[in-house]
């Protein structure tokens, strides 16, 4: 399948544009600079009117309207969201400088341990963005890291109370549009599993506080600890997730959100019956999030790909993987009217 993009050229804004309102959200509104030349362009910009552009890359237009119209055929009823979270779900930059991931903005209360897991981050970090590691390599390597910095969390008595205050001190953000998303997701039951190579508990705490509120369609795949009864840490269960590992196999780690936030109505959706949602929009920041949906027997998938970083080395292989590309930290408004469009009964 060919995912080429040739002469990629950014589209400018025009003196005629298109003023577009997505259904169901109330005094949020999404531009479209129309090209008016002949031939349609690969580039298009969407724009929160107070936030600025933001450029997107379509390698195959023509495939990605194939895609949408199969998806929209099948309706809500068939669709699934698998969402990364840090990086995809979160800011990658805040006022300018590299946002906090769920691993990242974590305070053992011990500044030795804190010290020591921020090291690895600076050997292992520069090595998980470089594009010229081998995939299988860079998995190793991932490992690595990922199960050093857990032993580290144990041996350095991390507390479930570190993990609020942690959180509470904390400036990661989500990216603007993704309390949106959600609500229009829920209103329609369709179930959004949120995978990450970050830790479950983190996560689950960050949508609490930073959300303060539940979502009975959102379930939680990711490194989940286990806490003793004084609410020390003193292991992990399963597999350990890392960036490039990320797939449906680990359905059966997931747990609602809501479960865990005092939603006594329990979930939407069983494991056995997210698996017959055969329609797919994946959503993620690196390449190695596309295995998330391999363990699901899909009929028709979308990726989206946010590229935070490295825009000019990695634009190639990004175009190459995924569907569409948002660059440069794109707000999540783009994705919104992807999925109102995937959910019309009408035609766009």
């Amino acid at each position: 399948m060919n995912h080429r993009l040739h002469n990629i050229i950014p589209v400018r804004w025009r003196s005629i544009c298109e003023q577009r309102f997505l259904p169901s959200l109330a005094n949020r509104r999404v531009w479209r600079c129309s090209d008016m030349s002949k031939n349609r362009t690969d580039m298009e910009q969407f724009v929160d009117a107070s936030k600025g552009s933001s450029e997107v890359v379509v390698a195959d237009p023509e495939l990605v309207e194939k895609k949408k119209a199969a998806i929209r055929l099948g309706g809500p009823a068939k669709l699934q969201v698998i969402a990364d979270f840090d990086g995809t779900l979160t800011k990658y930059r805040i006022d300018g400088r590299r946002g906090q991931s769920s691993h990242g903005l974590l305070q053992q209360g011990n500044p030795k341990y804190d010290d020591k897991r921020q090291e690895l981050f600076e050997y292992y970090h520069p090595l998980e963005i470089n594009p010229t590691i081998p995939i299988d390599e860079k998995a190793k390597l991932m490992v690595e890291w990922w199960e050093k910095t857990h032993a580290l969390l144990i041996e350095g008595g991390l507390t479930y109370d570190a993990i609020k205050t942690s959180v509470s001190n904390s400036t990661i953000a989500f990216r603007e549009g993704v309390v949106e998303l959600f609500e229009f997701l829920e209103e329609r039951d369709v179930p959004v599993l949120i995978f990450s190579a970050g830790l479950a508990d983190v996560i689950e705490e960050v949508l609490r506080q930073k959300l303060h509120r539940s979502f009975k369609n959102v379930k939680i795949v990711s490194n989940r600890m286990v806490f003793d009864q004084h609410g020390h840490l003193v292991s992990f269960k399963g597999k350990t997730i890392h960036v490039l590992n990320k797939n449906e196999h680990a359905l059966d780690m997931a747990a609602p959100v809501h479960d865990l936030m005092g939603d006594s109505n329990g979930p939407i959706d069983d494991n056995a019956s997210v698996r017959k949602r055969t329609n797919v929009l994946l959503l993620g920041d690196h390449i190695g999030d596309l295995g998330m949906s391999d363990g699901l027997n899909y009929e028709t998938r979308i990726s989206v790909g946010f590229l935070n970083d490295n825009i000019k080395s990695s634009l190639d292989s990004y175009r190459e993987a995924f569907d569409v590309v948002y660059l440069n930290d794109a707000p999540m408004w783009g994705v919104v009217k992807l999925v109102s469009q995937l959910c019309s009964t009408g035609s766009d």
